[in-house]
């Protein structure tokens, strides 16, 4: 769910309006009451004359939309209108489950392509694998309709029954299954594991948290600790959304003790204050533990970090996180339509709030830019009497930054070579080695460049972009008259050739190459575990964890 989207689909009518507006009217002193009357009789009087006279015929629903979509840009990002076409979407994302039979699609060169099958589900009992290309569905033709228009023909109520035609991409044969909806999980925690098995350091990923998610990580750790022992712990939490507070608690529950304060609320009504303890006795109070963090942890994903690096009980590694403390209610409208709004800040342990203090100018992925010093307060944590500051999102105690990928290997992804290449792989390797332990070999690796000897994938580096733009500004200028030859030779120098860049940036290839090939055998799980071998952040993690002394040191100073 994008968490800063403020209608879901277009939908809704006046009376959805107006029911807003009485929603909040009991609460009113008169004079406001006042001006919430009047204001909406003024709406609605105005709503009436344009449908009744304006020059040409007007959609009243997509008035309404508009009118609320205004209404809603002058609050913070997260307030927003769910119409009824989009409440089963919203319940997926906080219950964690669909309707459907796990596929996952995305349009490829105008095909609907499966990119994803949930393990054990109808769509994967059936056979049908990823680089299947969909046709039908119920005998309709899905030439020219979107992503989003096919994913809505695939979902339905459990135990309804569905047609579908797709060609295999293996066979290249045109196969139709009648395959039975059932209800897909969309697990909070879709893989764990050992990182290092000879310091006994166990991996959790945290995608979500939707219902029961303190539940999969309470399991995931029982088991890494039955089964191999542990002795620390990675909870990874990078681009994880957020979702429901109460699951936040129950994972920090995990590692501190009963009783213990995790995260309040404090709001304009005073019904929404309440502090938020842990209520259960922890798993492992002692295990240590590493929480990473990216620039796209938000929400309830901060709670958590802010909270463990609060009490003092394990270190953050990575980046500051992306700065949401403001929690959102949820409450009924009329005709099966909901509004989400923003009732409350959240504030943890040790005080402080880490919602971004100026909301409305973020990054460009939406996450805290730079705050001045002057704006930022300092406080304490509870235990070892640390220092930790507010401003926006939770700041790591050890910094690590993600590799970023070439520009080749991101074209090559962007334009489905990799994705294609991985299913002429799968077709010719009936195995593959586990998924932790694969990798392409070189000869491997100049089959993937001979494939693309024929293919178009052309792109520019970084550097010619910023000639491009040096090139433009001198003619602007007028300077272009006097270094033309200079300009044309330091272009010349400057272009690129894909085929000596796929040398030179092979291993970012040869990664994503793998992702995508180990996701054929083993699914999501064994694609994020064939990521673990070369992430810096989780290296990062483990180096840490590995050294008692140092870890020691980040929680006392």
């Amino acid at each position: 769910m994008n968490i800063r989207k403020r209608i879901w689909k277009p939908a809704g009518i006046v009376v959805a309006a107006i029911a807003i507006a009485a929603s909040v009217s009991f609460i009113a002193l008169p004079d406001r009451e006042f001006q919430i009357i009047k204001s909406m009789d003024i709406f609605f009087n105005l709503f009436r004359e344009i449908n009744l006279f304006y020059v040409d015929n007007t959609d009243p629903e997509e008035l309404v939309n508009k009118s609320i979509e205004g209404m809603l840009e002058t609050l913070d990002p997260y307030t927003s209108f769910i119409p009824e076409s989009a409440m089963e979407d919203y319940k997926a994302v906080t219950e964690g489950q669909y309707g459907g039979v796990g596929i996952t699609i995305r349009d490829m060169d105008d095909v609907m392509t499966v990119v994803d099958v949930a393990r054990h589900h109808p769509a994967d009992k059936a056979g049908i694998r990823i680089g299947d290309m969909l046709m039908r569905v119920n005998g309709e033709w899905l030439t020219g309709k979107t992503d989003d228009e096919v994913f809505e023909m695939l979902k339905g109520a459990p135990h309804t029954k569905m047609q579908l035609t797709y060609l295999q991409a293996s066979t290249k044969k045109e196969i139709t299954k009648e395959l039975v909806r059932e209800m897909i999980p969309i697990p909070n925690v879709p893989y764990y594991g050992m990182l290092d098995n000879e310091r006994k350091v166990g991996y959790i990923r945290l995608s979500n948290f939707s219902s029961d998610a303190g539940k999969e990580v309470k399991n995931a750790l029982l088991d890494l600790k039955k089964t191999h022992g542990i002795r620390a712990l990675v909870l990874d939490i990078r681009n994880n959304p957020g979702g429901l507070l109460v699951e936040a608690v129950e994972v920090v529950n995990l590692f501190v003790k009963r009783g213990q304060e995790v995260v309040s609320t404090r709001g304009r009504i005073k019904q929404w204050d309440n502090i938020y303890t842990t209520r259960y006795e922890p798993v492992d109070t002692a295990i240590a533990l590493a929480v990473v963090v990216n620039r796209s942890s938000a929400s309830a994903s901060e709670i958590v970090a802010g909270a463990i690096q609060d009490l003092d009980r394990g270190v953050i590694i990575g980046q500051r996180t992306f700065g949401k403390g403001l929690v959102q209610t949820t409450r009924p409208l009329s005709y099966n339509t909901q509004v989400k709004i923003t009732t409350a800040k959240y504030y943890i342990p040790s005080g402080r709030c880490i919602q971004a203090l100026d909301y409305a100018h973020r990054e460009a992925d939406g996450s805290v830019g730079h705050i001045p010093d002057s704006l930022i307060r300092e406080y304490r944590t509870l235990k070892n009497n640390r220092t930790v500051r507010d401003g926006g999102g939770v700041s790591p105690d050890v910094e690590a930054l993600p590799e970023t990928m070439s520009r080749i290997a991101v074209t090559l992804y962007v334009r489905n070579l990799i994705f294609n290449y991985a299913t002429i792989y799968t077709l010719q390797h009936d195995t593959i080695l586990p998924a932790r332990d694969f990798k392409l070999s070189d000869r491997e690796y100049d089959e993937f460049i001979a494939y693309l000897q024929d293919k178009f994938f052309d792109y520019q580096t970084e550097m010619e972009m910023t000639f491009l733009k040096l090139k433009q500004l001198a003619e602007k200028e007028q300077f272009i008259g006097d270094v033309t030859a200079e300009m044309d030779a330091l272009q010349a120098k400057l272009n690129h050739d894909r085929f000596r860049d796929l040398e030179i940036h092979r291993e970012d290839v040869k990664e994503l190459l793998c992702e995508e090939i180990v996701a054929r055998y083993y699914y999501n799980a064994g694609k994020i575990a064939n990521t673990m071998r070369n992430d810096t952040q989780i290296k990062t993690a483990v180096s840490v964890l590995a050294e008692q002394d140092r870890y020691n040191e980040l929680l006392n100073n």
